[in-house]
């Protein structure tokens, strides 16, 4: 178990986006963190109280989590004088970053001479078999986006949160660093072997009862030239019940693809669907989700209600408004 409170350590993030493992702990477990550790030159604030390592010790922290996400994942040089100050101090490190900290000989030296853990959270744990395609009990739902970090997970904690509130059975299923950090458990997709990948969901989603929902945290997108095949697993491997579509409709080009358009809405639903129901016949796009967080008030809740009405279906910011719409459709099926 990784050990908390956590100081959430945001290297230096060249933008929020960057910085959306700590963001993802910040919003839905706050009481896990003391606070944000940012190095020269971040671009992200989170909005905590800003700390030393000594003073976030003095707070009781008792690990340091990497909360940064970059592009390949890797740690960088720049970074390796704090992670080993804090190892000294006597912190655990955690990292969901394919660039694993058992790895790196000098943060293992410290580790071991401070008596202190090293958390590699984007490491399996299990030993996943290869996807069956049964149809298994219980239902679920899935996220598919029109890029990448446009919500996805956000869209089924919200969805997850609201069902529990009303009573239903619900659960979350974390397929990425952040998710397992906040939830606890799940499987770390994308470092998955490519072969049991959709087995690895299927393992991670399990028979259940009828009226169960599993809410499978979305990861990349189909239209994403770097990280479909991760998105594939989970539709395939998920054979979900149900799909949202997610949008992040202030971009300007897909994430980290500037020559690459993010698709419409009306295509990731026709692709999506027909993927989907190659496993899962009855599957249906019942809802979607839309990250407004750049918008202003009234812009945001006009474009909803323009996408509502434009797609024919319940359209949210599961943030910013709520996730009943997409809950009352789920209820429906």
């Amino acid at each position: 178990m990784i050990k908390t409170p956590y100081l959430l350590f945001l290297g230096d993030a060249p933008d929020m986006l960057a910085a959306k493992v700590a963001i993802g702990i910040r919003d839905w477990r706050p009481e896990n963190a003391v606070g944000q550790f940012r190095m020269e030159g971040c671009k992200a604030d989170l909005g905590m109280t800003e700390m030393t390592l000594a003073e976030a010790k003095e707070a009781g922290a008792k690990t340091l989590v990497i909360g940064v996400a970059n592009r390949g994942g890797v740690i960088s040089d720049a970074w390796k004088s704090v992670l080993i100050e804090a190892l000294n101090m006597g912190y655990d490190l955690a990292s969901g970053l394919h660039n694993l900290l058992r790895e790196e000989a000098d943060l293992v030296a410290a580790a071991e001479a401070n008596g202190c853990e090293l958390h590699d959270v984007r490491v399996p744990s299990v030993q996943y078999p290869i996807a069956t395609g049964k149809k298994r009990t219980g239902k679920r739902v899935l996220t598919v986006g029109t890029d990448c970090s446009v919500g996805k997970m956000y869209t089924a904690m919200a969805m997850d949160q609201e069902m529990r509130k009303r009573g239903m059975k619900s659960t979350f299923r974390a397929t990425g660093q952040t998710g397992i950090l906040v939830h606890g458990d799940g499987v770390p997709l994308d470092a998955v072997i490519a072969d049991f990948m959709a087995g690895s969901v299927e393992y991670l989603t399990p028979d259940n009862d009828e009226d169960h929902w599993d809410h499978i945290e979305g990861q990349g997108s189909l239209f994403h030239a770097s990280y479909s095949g991760v998105t594939m697993a989970l539709v395939h491997g998920g054979q979900p019940d149900a799909l949202i579509l997610g949008h992040e409709p202030t971009r300007e080009h897909m994430r980290g693809l500037p020559d690459y358009q993010q698709p419409a809405l009306e295509d990731l639903r026709d692709v999506a669907l027909r993927l989907a129901q190659v496993v899962n016949p009855n599957c249906k796009v019942v809802g979607i989700s839309i990250n407004t967080q750049h918008m202003g008030e009234d812009e945001a809740m006009a474009y909803l209600a323009e996408v509502e009405d434009r797609m024919g279906l319940p359209t949210t910011d599961p943030i910013r408004v709520g996730a009943g719409k997409l809950v009352d459709a789920l209820a429906n099926i």
